[in-house]
């Protein structure tokens, strides 16, 4: 005789089976899950890094802008610089009697020419910056009126008052 107390029932054994199997999927739903759950923390990090690297690049930009201001204010300063020297070293020789010109206004002519053409470079700059600024939104934590575009103006004021002075014979100059 067989005693059915120690023999385990084959429905009761299936059961028993799927219920393993069950527990196992489960617990592969749930290592699924804190994997998505790990995906969506890396990819706010990720978000987060790139807004990081928007904001340096139009730091970075609006650097850039207000580098290539200075660059335009030396080349406005060099040419105020050297039109205004031409003018002055020829006044000197002509008021020495040292030299003879046959067009006594020429070098009048050419340090007008390049003093105006140094205050066209130093606005044309400044226009430049500020649409540079504009386009950016000014997101980079910056004025439209910054100190180099103050400076660009004063240097712009500068070559019209050397110009208004050699061109009219009046001022200092």
């Amino acid at each position: 005789m067989t005693d059915d107390r120690k023999m385990p029932d084959k429905g009761t054994e299936l059961a028993e089976q799927r219920t393993e199997m069950a527990k196992d999927r489960t617990a592969r739903a749930e290592h699924r899950t804190e994997i998505a759950e790990h995906r969506t923390e890396m990819a706010e990090h990720r978000t987060e890094m790139a807004e990081d690297r928007t904001s340096y690049a139009a730091r970075r930009t609006a650097l850039a802008e207000e580098r290539t201001l200075m660059a335009w204010i030396r080349t406005s300063l060099s040419l105020l610089g050297f039109g205004f020297t031409i003018y002055k070293f020829f006044q000197y020789l002509r008021e020495a009697e040292e030299l003879v010109m046959v067009r006594p206004h020429g070098p009048r002519n050419l340090g007008i020419a390049l003093i105006a053409l140094g205050v066209v470079a130093v606005l044309g700059g400044a226009v430049q910056y500020r649409q540079g600024l504009k386009s950016l939104g000014v997101s980079a934590g910056r004025s439209l009126f910054s100190v180099v575009f103050v400076i660009a103006l004063l240097v712009a004021l500068l070559g019209m008052t050397l110009l208004a002075s050699i061109a009219l014979k009046l001022g200092p100059f």
